[in-house]
């Protein structure tokens, strides 16, 4: 699951690199308008990919994470009804 949204996250902004590389080495050579509309979608892949990157499966169990403050997190197990073993 982490390796898919790893690799997801990777292509997006290859694309984004490769989108405003050649907008300004190549594209603007024929149209100044066109490269700038590269820029402007390259713009928004960034934003997009960290949320695809940072976004939890349904197997990720974040809310079971301790928080690392112990009496937080002996108030939230007693809570919960379950002890946590401390390693």
């Amino acid at each position: 699951m982490y390796a898919r949204r790893r690799r997801a996250y990777f292509l997006l902004m290859g694309g984004c690199l490769v989108l405003f590389v050649s907008a300004w080495a190549f594209v603007r050579l024929w149209s100044v308008e066109a490269a700038v509309a590269m820029c402007v979608v390259a713009m928004v892949i960034p934003p997009v990919a960290a949320m695809i990157a940072n976004r939890r499966g349904p197997d990720d169990r974040w809310w079971d994470d301790p928080s690392g403050d112990p009496k937080s997190d002996e108030w939230w197990d007693e809570l919960d009804g379950k002890r946590r073993h401390e390693d």
